[in-house]
């Protein structure tokens, strides 16, 4: 086996182990799409996984993604990056010690699209870690929300273009991300809040986050209506409608999705 073709088969192995809403629409994709936004989500997740980890102190945190950010804005010194989580290495998961792995995975045409999105995303993570993730206003929701997932809609947006030069509108990708987020806070909000987290603006009911993120799920409906390629619009559809059916199943008071009600979507989606 090529060291290529090894890389690629290490990548899907990790993607299926971080994100089982994405993993299955990325398998979905011809060869070049499977593995241009295979490895751009990898970069994003490396990322993730040091905001959101458990054991690592807030100033820590801020200063692994302040200078992975720093390294992504110019030609990504794997050395130093390295260098930057050696300390920290036996507890980062496997996605983020590879991040130089995950850039060289991605095609050469994109890669520095990628690598600006991932920076950005690095750079407020760091800033959200700093503010101990208190949501006071929309503005700040809008903002987190950009940050964590509305940049994915930008990144992916600049891949569709790179593809075959489909045209995206950015606040209707972002909107896109954010949607998918915004279901997310929903679904976690206990759990957050038992680690002292609270995404929900002052005065914000349940009815309120659920008016967010129908807003922005409609947003996320205009933006697949500027997509004609068919590979891409199975790919968008499938996170879409698990979002919408999640906040479906939380309106009526469940936690969570059952396995076969998400195979269910799934199949409906690529039998369509």
């Amino acid at each position: 086996m090529s060291n290529k073709a090894k890389l690629e088969k290490e990548a899907m192995k990790v993607l299926k182990l971080t994100s089982r809403t994405f993993y299955i629409p990325i398998k979905l994709l011809n060869s070049t799409l499977k593995k241009t936004v295979g490895s751009a989500y990898l970069c994003m997740r490396a990322i993730d996984e040091i905001e959101d980890h458990e054991q690592l102190d807030g100033d820590v945190k801020h200063r692994l993604l302040t200078e992975t950010s720093k390294l992504l804005k110019s030609d990504f010194d794997e050395a130093a990056y390295r260098e930057l989580i050696q300390p920290y290495e036996s507890l980062l998961p496997e996605v983020t010690v590879r991040l130089g792995d995950w850039l060289r995975f991605c095609p050469a045409g994109i890669v520095d699209e990628v690598k600006a999105s991932t920076s950005e995303m690095a750079e407020g993570m760091a800033k959200w870690v700093t503010k101990g993730w208190i949501v006071e206003t929309k503005e700040d929701l809008d903002e987190y929300t950009y940050y964590v997932a509305g940049l994915v809609g930008v990144m992916l947006s600049d891949i569709w273009k790179w593809y075959d030069g489909t045209e995206t509108d950015r606040e209707l990708a972002i909107g896109y991300g954010r949607g998918l987020q915004a279901v997310n806070i929903l679904r976690n909000k206990d759990e957050d809040a038992e680690r002292g987290v609270r995404f929900f603006p002052d005065g914000w009911t349940r009815d309120d986050m659920f008016a967010y993120a129908e807003g922005n799920l409609s947003r996320a409906d205009q933006y697949m209506q500027q997509i004609n390629t068919r590979n891409i619009i199975l790919f968008c559809k499938i996170p879409l409608a698990l979002a919408k059916r999640t906040l479906k199943t939380l309106k009526n008071g469940k936690e969570k999705m059952t396995r076969a009600e998400v195979e269910s979507t799934v199949d409906e989606i690529i039998n369509e």
